[in-house]
C-alpha cells in the first residue's frame, strides 16, 4: 500500500499566508474527503476561518444522490455551515458570474476517473474559463488517477464531436491527474487563468487507486468501487446502445448485457481474441431502473485479473463489434438527448467521432481500428509531457 497524500492534505500542512486574507470558493463532492474521511469543507472551515464563503458542485449533486445522466441539481445550502451550495448541473453546466464574483479564489477538490467522457473535468473548464473572464484565482487540490497514469487508450475527440462529455482532443483513457489536465487545459487551450495546482505527496504514475492507500468514496453513485473504474473508460459506450450497461445493479459497468444477448455465443465468436488481465464471466440479472428494467438481462460480468495488462477501451469496442454484427435486428444505437446534445448520436458523443461508428458498423474487425490510433496516442503523450507534475 502507498502513503499519497492528497492535494487538499498538502495545502492544508502548509497553508499560505495570503490565502488566509481571500474569500475560498470551493468546487467539490461527496468524494472530497481526506485520508481520514474528513471532508473538505470541514478541514477548510476549520484552516481558514470563515471560509468557504460558496460552495460548487459538478453532476449527480451535493450528495452525489442523482443516479443518472440530465438529472439536474438545484442550488442548495450545506446543512452543516449554511454556505451556499451552486450546481454546476442544472439549467446551466457553467458557473455565474455574480456567484463567481462573491469568491476571490477558488479550490477545486475532486476526484476525477481518467475517463474521457466524465464531466468533472469540463466542469473544472467552465470554472477557469469564467474564472479568468472574472480575474479570480484557481487552485486544483489534486488527486490521483483511479486507472494510472502510465497507459493511455483511445482515440482523440474529434472536432466535430464537441460536447459536456468532450470539450478537448484527449483520448478516451487520457492518463493524467485531474491537476496535470488543468495546466494542458489552461496553457494549451488558451484557458488562460490563474492557475495554481497543488501536487500530491507520494503518487507515482503506474499507480492504481487500490495502491494509493486512499480511501475510496464513489464520486458519482454508479462508480460504487475502484474496480468500476477500471472498466469504465470503455464499458462507458454502451451508454450509447440499447445494451445495459449495468445500471440499476450493484456493480454498474462491470455487468453488461440485454435480452437479447447469448453470452456463450459471444464467448464461442470470441474465442481468437483473449483479453489479457480479464475474464468474461457469463451472468444474467434484472435491472432495478434504467434499461430493461425489471426485465431479464443475459451478458457478463468483467473481473479485472492484471490490472497492468488490461485494456478497457479494447475490450469493450471488440464486444460492442462483436453483438452489433451477431444480433443486428436487436441491437439498437441509443436515440437523443444525451448529455444536452439533442441531435447527435449519444454513441457519436461518447466515441467522439462520427467515423469510429460508421467503422465500426462496416468493418469485420476492430483491431486495425485500434492501431490506429498509435500516431495520435503518441503525439497526445508528447504534448502532454510538457504538463506533468509526477514524470515517470
Amino acid at each position: 500500500m502507498g502513503s499519497v497524500q492528497t492535494g487538499l492534505e498538502v495545502l492544508l500542512q502548509s497553508p499560505p499566508e495570503w490565502l488566509f486574507k481571500r474569500r475560498i470558493g470551493l468546487l467539490c463532492n461527496p468524494a472530497s474527503v481526506d485520508s481520514r474521511y474528513i471532508h473538505a469543507i470541514q478541514r477548510i472551515r476549520a484552516t481558514f476561518p470563515g471560509n468557504p464563503v460558496l460552495i460548487f458542485t459538478p453532476q449527480h449533486g451535493f450528495y452525489a444522490e442523482k443516479q443518472d445522466n440530465m438529472i439536474e441539481s438545484g442550488d442548495t445550502e450545506d446543512p452543516l455551515f449554511h454556505i451556499p451550495v451552486y450546481s454546476l448541473y442544472g439549467p446551466s453546466r457553467k458557473p455565474r458570474k455574480a456567484s463567481m464574483e462573491r469568491m476571490d479564489v477558488l479550490l477545486v477538490d475532486l476526484q476525477d476517473v481518467g475517463c474521457r467522457v466524465y464531466t468533472f473535468i469540463y466542469t473544472l473548464s467552465y470554472c477557469m474559463e469564467m474564472a479568468a473572464a472574472l480575474g479570480k484565482r484557481v487552485i486544483i487540490l489534486d488527486r490521483p488517477n483511479p486507472v494510472g497514469g502510465a497507459v493511455l487508450e483511445g482515440n482523440l475527440l474529434s472536432p466535430d464531436c464537441t460536447s459536456f462529455v468532450g470539450r478537448y482532443p484527449i483520448p478516451m483513457r487520457h492518463g493524467l491527474t485531474i491537476g496535470e489536465l488543468g495546466r494542458l487545459f489552461n496553457a494549451h487551450f488558451q484557458i488562460g487563468c490563474r492557475l495554481t495546482v497543488i501536487p500530491m505527496a507520494n503518487w507515482k504514475r503506474p499507480m492504481y487507486f487500490p495502491d494509493t492507500g486512499l480511501p475510496w468514496v464513489p464520486p458519482s453513485p454508479n462508480l460504487p468501487v475502484p474496480e468500476s473504474t477500471l472498466v469504465y473508460p470503455g464499458q462507458v459506450i454502451w451508454e450509447g446502445t440499447n445494451v445495459s450497461e449495468g445500471r440499476g445493479t450493484t456493480r454498474p459497468f462491470e455487468l453488461f448485457g440485454a435480452p437479447f444477448l447469448d453470452p456463450f455465443e459471444i464467448l464461442h465468436h470470441l474465442k481468437h481474441n483473449p483479453f489479457p488481465g480479464a475474464v468474461l464471466r457469463p451472468v444474467a440479472f434484472e435491472p432495478t431502473w434504467n434499461k430493461w428494467q425489471g426485465v431479464l438481462c443475459k451478458g457478463f460480468q468483467i473481473h479485472v485479473t492484471d490490472r497492468a495488462r488490461f485494456r478497457p477501451v479494447t475490450l469493450s469496442l471488440t464486444l460492442l463489434h462483436t453483438v452489433m454484427h451477431l444480433y443486428p435486428d436487436a441491437f439498437q444505437w441509443k436515440d437523443p438527448p444525451y448529455e444536452y446534445e439533442f441531435h447527435r448520436l449519444p454513441i457519436d458523443m461518447i466515441l467522439g467521432d462520427v467515423r469510429l461508428r460508421r467503422q465500426l458498423e462496416q468493418t469485420d474487425a476492430v483491431d486495425g481500428l485500434i492501431a490506429s490510433w498509435n500516431r495520435d496516442l503518441e503525439a497526445f503523450q508528447k504534448l502532454a509531457s510538457r504538463f506533468l507534475l509526477y514524470p515517470d
